[in-house]
């Protein structure tokens, strides 16, 4: 018998699908007895697709001794089953987290077919029993897992595979994230740190925060202006805007892990930052202020104490006060900084103080009057006559003011605040989602019931009014309650003291309202600095994340403590806390508010993310918690709740300006993208009319920031007005993190020059399959464009035919689909992508090293980088592949800042490497024989990346309006005045501008609107509309210039200057046809050189012959008439605008067309070609 051997996979860094197995000896290799006595266990060997073992799964049997094992009897095999299961293994494998399996190779030349298959049965069922562990080691796949799901940013966060990683084979992921399924991470994170339950964490707290001393000193003022029964009314309505306010604060906190920041948190994951900021900060402040209310409330108790003993300080006044309150705040401080331990501690001991207080007036209104001092003072004891006389209310004149209903209920329910105690701490609670909502409600249920049976015995036990003297009550007269309202010092009218009247023993009620007092001001002492930590954490406003630093195991926010303690120090020594303490009131009213809003918008906005496992709730009773917290704002003090509003606008409008990069997920996103579907929805049902046009443009820009000529004229007709939609198409395909960073720099771009518009990114054979692509998918619904925008293709005459052709396809698309076209040209051209710094490219050409992804380029083009390198061009991957175009009227020259700048004809733009190229609506080659590496991340030193985008916006919103700010060159450094200039040519001011319209031919009016919309924008205004048309016959002339003039005035148009133009027929000059006869020569193809086959042309050719031009022999002299007019009247001009020739299928080819657009626009002014779709845009009816 061989050796008895077992195998063991162990963990290794390895790809997937590949794990190593490693012998492992049971018993001594001289052990032969032992051996004989042990069933063989049998082995599958690991192996790869073509049978042969795997490197590292060697093993130390020989190949002998593998053909004696698979020749086993079956007898011997039985055993196998019990060999795994065996429970009973060495004392030193049982701490080794590893898979431990047997399995026997497939015997392919076993006679016994049955016994290879009840093997294999044996051994898949026992496979099984070992998957948990080992299941990754066989698939790229993720289990679901709750570490998959955790927020991407967090240290916790587990590795799941990217649906490239998984559906692409070339591929392979970088699983460094590998987690222990048996490790609870949080509980490793968190270990130390101490966490509260829901009794400690929430319910002690919220208990101690509404029973305040106002349970003490004023609730039996109460019930004397309000009687029994308004009393109860008025406590129930305060609980009813508390309850409400737990409700939906119990939606929110179940909706999801809620950290640390309590309020703030909530909000500000609901509706934002900019409402949780201006919450957040405000709350803080109120928790400091209140947090000095509460201690002077304390050294009030304590002064009359002190003064029942005839003792004082100072001065037994304000003195005193300051000089107690500021050493209990101190004290405050210590036991919070020492930690959060301490202060659970002392919270627990002050409920305990206040749970006797309670008990012992409870306990002595049962007892009644123990001497007839007490009598005398009011108190008889339970009594019907007392209790009648007491259940209706009766309301009073007090220190001037006239109370009612609502004047009591405002002074009440400060009383009943304080149950967003626990929720402030809730990155201190152990399970925040069941803690909150639990611990709230119940502690509002015990303390509304106190209220509620404190309401009646001091009703059924203490009259309104009495003496206090003990001689009226003599042979049992009741004189001593005989007194008019105002003169009597006891009663509940007019004493402070009757809870302590009522007590058992009248000392312990000091105790207790030294415990209310100390309890609430510890609690907000630590509510302010969490929910301020938090905020600094966000960075929601600037100069404040000093404050957001932690100490200690519980990530303590010292830096905020002691903020809190100099801001509550600061009023305590100001002393005029009954001014303030309305306002902090409503602070604390406004954060309820926002509560209830948040639960109600997100029940209103219905994203599929709110799904909160606190289920009662209502969206509408949420609402009417809202309006009845806004209510009782302004029933304490409109004055206040004004400030209030507008301190929480103030800062809202600085987070909203300031734009903090942050993405929550809040349900204004979730409004916002409802409304605009319903608004999409609506605006299908709506029947377009003329009065209603609006020019909706897909430009094809490519990447916008390659062209911003291109899109700031498009946006200059769109802007405020209309539809926007960049077009980019990409040839070949790429990855989906190429496109989404594609999207992410055109958004950017988007941001940085506020232009209002979309991104359309599509994948193409070509630029024609492309174009049409996005002609035909791009929009929704009536938010469709209806006007295609492209560049002029300035190297029609030495581009491949191929791409001429398909520009010039895309055009017959177009019109095809009832769009409008339009064709912009500028003298210098649009593509900008070799001259600004902005892009990566540029730098790497300069500076001639490896390069990362462009752009403009796609892994598609990148694959094919050794077949361009052939040519001596290295690929671009926009529209339309171009050729670089050359000229002999190059001339190089370097400016101050040292960019190599090229000066090229107007037909072609400029920077590519010292050459000129094409100002098409295609970016170019960019000539280079550079060998690539392809990354498929973001240039890190591009400063245009996404991770740079917020900062720099945030830091040149000032200088927005600089161009010297928007555009820099490579490297950053400044560009000439003159490329600024071409830059912004169509966003500068201009004033005296002149704008020629030849409206050669009725195209449904959009030839002159487009132009009339311009001259509306703030940078045009101040210009003039020249218009120009083609007289039908030279003797109506005078009377269809009048009929022209009549014409625009119905359409409300201004103009400067109207000419028709009479001789359109007439023949143009020798030069002008000449000049046409150059443009062309090059594509013009002669039967007598190629003989008549060559008259049926393909496609690819783009060929010229005799009988088109013959039969074009008209309109191509109309044109060339139309250069020499335009050459006389419009060279000045600021901009040109005239009707696009009508490119008719199968009469104009692509050359020849583009010869006429030649002819028409070489050597002007900014020239915009326009072809409506023959649909009236404009209209004189109201």
């Amino acid at each position: 018998m061989s050796d008895f051997s077992s195998y063991e996979m162990g963990s290794v860094d390895r790809p997937p699908n590949r794990f190593q197995v490693n012998p492992v000896n049971h018993k001594n290799n001289n052990d032969k007895s032992a051996a004989d006595d042990v069933p063989h266990e049998v082995y599958r060997r690991l192996t790869n697709n073509d049978g042969e073992p795997i490197e590292d799964d060697t093993f130390n049997e020989n190949d002998s001794q593998l053909r004696k094992q698979e020749q086993q009897p079956k007898q011997q095999r039985q055993s196998i089953k019990s060999s795994f299961r065996d429970k009973d293994k060495p004392s030193r494998f049982k701490d080794l987290q590893t898979t431990r399996f047997q399995v026997a190779p497939q015997n392919e030349d076993s006679d016994d077919s049955n016994d290879s298959k009840e093997d294999r049965e044996l051994l898949d069922n026992e496979y099984d029993t070992k998957y948990g562990k080992s299941f990754r080691h066989f698939t790229r796949e993720a289990l679901p897992r709750l570490d998959n799901y955790r927020n991407i940013m967090s240290i916790q966060a587990a590795y799941r595979p990217t649906l490239d990683e998984l559906h692409n084979a070339t591929l392979t992921g970088k699983n460094t994230h590998s987690l222990n399924r048996n490790e609870d991470i949080e509980a490793a994170v968190m270990k130390g740190m101490l966490k509260f339950g829901w009794i400690k964490g929430v319910l002690i707290r919220c208990l101690l925060n509404i029973w305040g001393v106002m349970l003490f000193l004023r609730l039996s003022w109460v019930v004397g202006q309000a009687g029994i029964w308004q009393g109860f009314v008025l406590i129930l309505t305060t609980t009813a805007v508390t309850t409400i306010t737990a409700l939906s604060m119990s939606a929110i906190s179940t909706n999801g892990v809620i950290k640390g920041g309590g309020t703030y948190y909530m909000i500000s994951r609901s509706l934002g930052p900019e409402f949780g900021g201006s919450i957040g900060l405000i709350f803080s402040l109120a928790n400091a202020v209140a947090c000095a209310m509460y201690v002077v409330g304390f050294c009030e108790s304590m002064l009359d104490l002190l003064k029942s003993f005839g003792v004082s300080i100072i001065d037994g006044g304000i003195q005193d006060v300051r000089i107690i309150g500021s050493i209990t705040i101190l004290i405050l401080l210590v036991i919070v900084v020492v930690g959060m331990e301490w202060e659970a501690k002392a919270q627990i001991g002050l409920l305990i103080i206040l749970l006797i207080a309670i008990a012992d007036f409870m306990i002595g209104s049962f007892i009644g009057p123990k001497s007839d001092g007490e009598v005398a003072k009011g108190f008889l004891g339970y009594n019907m006559t007392t209790f009648k006389n007491n259940f209706f209310p009766a309301y009073r004149e007090d220190k001037g003011v006239r109370h009612d209903f609502f004047s009591v209920f405002a002074i009440f329910f400060p009383a009943a605040t304080g149950i967003l105690a626990g929720a402030n701490i809730s990155g201190d609670l152990k399970d925040p989602q069941k803690s909150i909502p639990k611990g709230t409600i119940l502690a509002i249920v015990i303390t509304t019931a106190t209220y509620l049976i404190m309401v009646l015995q001091c009703g059924g036990t203490v009259v309104r009014d009495a003496t206090g003297n003990v001689t009226d009550m003599v042979n049992g007269s009741f004189a001593f309650l005989d007194c008019l309202p105002g003169e009597c010092e006891y009663g509940l009218q007019n004493s402070f003291q009757v809870i302590e009247l009522v007590s058992a023993w009248g000392p312990l009620i000091y105790a207790g309202c030294f415990a209310a007092t100390l309890s609430s001001a510890l609690a907000s002492l630590v509510s302010a600095p969490k929910v301020f930590q938090a905020l600094c954490k966000d960075e929601l406003y600037p100069k404040i994340v000093w404050f957001a630093k932690g100490f200690g195991k519980n990530n303590e926010p010292v830096r905020g403590y002691v903020l809190t303690f100099v801001i509550a120090v600061a009023f305590i020594l100001i002393g005029e806390l009954n001014l303030i303490a309305p306002l902090i009131s409503n602070f604390f009213l406004a954060a309820y508010m926002l509560i209830n809003f948040s639960t109600f918008h997100a029940s209103l906005a219905k994203p599929v993310g709110w799904r909160p496992t606190f289920k009662y709730y209502n969206m509408w009773l949420s609402l009417v918690g809202a309006a009845l917290c806004v209510a009782v704002m302004f029933l304490i003090s409109w004055a206040t709740a004004l400030i209030t509003f507008s301190a929480v606008l103030a800062l809202y409008l600085i987070v909203a300006y300031r734009k903090p990069d942050v993405n929550w997920g809040s349900t204004t996103q979730a409004q916002t993208y409802k409304n605009a579907l319903m608004s999409v929805q609506q605006l299908n049902n709506v029947e377009e009319h003329v009065k209603n046009y609006r020019p909706q443009i897909l430009v094809l820009s490519g990447l916008p920031n390659t062209r911003p000529v291109l899109v700031d004229f498009a946006y200059m007709l769109t802007k405020n007005l209309s539809l926007l939609v960049c077009g980019h198409v990409l040839r070949g395909s790429s990855s989906q993190r190429y496109r989404n960073y594609l999207q992410e720099r055109a958004s950017s771009w988007f941001r940085k020059h506020r232009v209002k518009g979309f991104y359309s990114l599509v994948d193409g054979e070509d630029f024609e399959s492309g174009s049409r692509a996005l002609m035909q998918a791009c929009g929704i619904g009536k938010l469709k464009p209806n006007i295609l925008l492209m560049g002029y293709k300035a190297d029609w005459q030495t581009c491949e035919r191929k791409d001429l052709n398909q520009y010039f396809n895309v055009m017959h698309k177009a019109l095809d689909m009832y769009l409008s076209v339009a064709i912009l040209r500028v003298p210098n051209g649009f593509d900008c992508s070799q001259i600004l710094g902005d892009e990566s490219s540029a730098q790497r050409n300069i500076l001639d090293i490896p390069r990362t992804l462009q752009p403009n380029e796609s892994s598609a083009d990148l694959n094919s980088v050794e077949r361009n390198a052939q040519n001596g061009l290295s690929g671009s991957m926009d529209s339309l592949s171009r050729n670089v175009s050359q000229d002999a009227g190059e001339s190089t020259q370097n400016n101050e800042n040292g960019l190599k700048m090229v000066k090229c004809k107007p037909s072609y733009t400029i920077f590519r490497n010292g050459k000129c190229a094409s100002s098409t609506s295609d970016l170019s080659f960019t000539a280079s024989t550079q060998v690539k590496d392809v990354t498929g991340l973001p240039d890190p030193v591009d400063p245009k990346s996404p991770q740079l985008v917020a900062n720099s916006l945030r830091k040149s919103k000032n200088k927005h309006d600089d161009p010297a700010t928007l555009y820099k060159g490579p490297g950053g450094s400044e560009l000439p005045k003159d490329v600024l200039n071409d830059l912004t040519q169509f966003t500068r001011k201009r004033s005296h501008a002149v704008i020629d319209v030849w409206w050669l031919y009725d195209d449904g009016g959009l030839t002159l609107l487009l132009p009339y919309i311009i001259s509306t924008r703030r940078t045009w205004q101040s210009c003039k509309l020249r218009v120009y048309a083609l007289a039908n016959k030279k003797a109506e002339l005078e009377f269809e210039q009048r009929s022209m003039a009549s014409l625009l005035s119905k359409f409300r148009i201004d103009y400067s200057d109207l000419q028709l133009i009479p001789d359109i027929t007439k023949k143009p000059q020798e030069t002008s046809t000449q000049f046409f006869n150059e443009l062309i020569k090059d594509f013009v193809q002669s039967e007598k050189e190629n003989g008549p086959i060559t008259t049926i042309l393909s496609e690819e050719e783009a060929l010229i012959t005799e009988d088109d031009l013959m039969a074009v022999q008209d309109k191509t002299n109309r044109y060339l008439r139309l250069r020499e007019y335009l050459q006389e009247q419009s060279t000045k001009s600021d901009l040109v605008v005239m009707t696009l020739p009508m490119p008719r299928k199968n009469i104009v080819s692509a050359p020849l067309y583009m010869a006429w657009l030649e002819s028409l626009s070489r050597e002007m002014p900014p020239f915009l070609f326009v072809r409506g779709n023959q649909t009236s845009v404009l209209t004189f009816y109201s």
